[in-house]
């Protein structure tokens, strides 16, 4: 008997490309993650600062290489002006709306809760339960850009 005798044999193709949802699912799991180690990392007292691959030109010799650089993240959580802690679920600059009527962020009794309620938001993200919301958070980014296009185009022309 052969090895692959006993292995079951489909007939697959690899996607090419993700749908834009679960893209952008990702992206923002993807940013829940790095405010989840952001928050233990400001409960352990230590500092957490990922890096990212950058291209820089030498001045002297004209020669491009790729350098590691920090990059910069914002935490998404604040102390409201009733001492409570707040987080918020960002899409780019966006805040995306976690409920109905305007609700953007969750309230925490302390600090302690940040990391519990972090990995809930992600798990709600790659579960698919804010799809509307980001979707339409994105498509006021996409707007944005258009009304920019078509701004730089009437410049052109003028």
């Amino acid at each position: 008997m052969s090895a692959l005798a006993n292995l079951k044999l489909v007939s697959a193709k690899r996607p090419t490309q993700l749908p834009p949802i679960v893209q952008r699912r990702n992206k923002v799991a993807k940013r829940i993650w790095e405010q989840i180690e952001l928050a233990n990392a400001q409960a352990t007292g230590s500092s957490y600062a990922p890096t990212r691959l950058r291209t820089v030109t030498e001045v002297e010799t004209g020669l491009r290489k790729t350098i590691s650089v920090p990059k910069r993240v914002k935490q998404w959580w604040f102390v409201a002006e009733n001492g409570k802690v707040c987080v918020t679920v960002r899409y780019g600059a966006k805040i995306i709306a976690l409920g109905n009527k305007g609700q953007t962020a969750v309230e925490l009794s302390n600090a302690d809760q940040l990391v519990q309620t972090l990995e809930t938001l992600k798990s709600a993200v790659e579960a698919g339960e804010l799809d509307t919301a980001i979707d339409a958070v994105a498509g006021t980014a996409k707007l944005n850009f258009a009304k920019g296009s078509v701004v730089r185009a009437v410049k052109d022309v003028v």
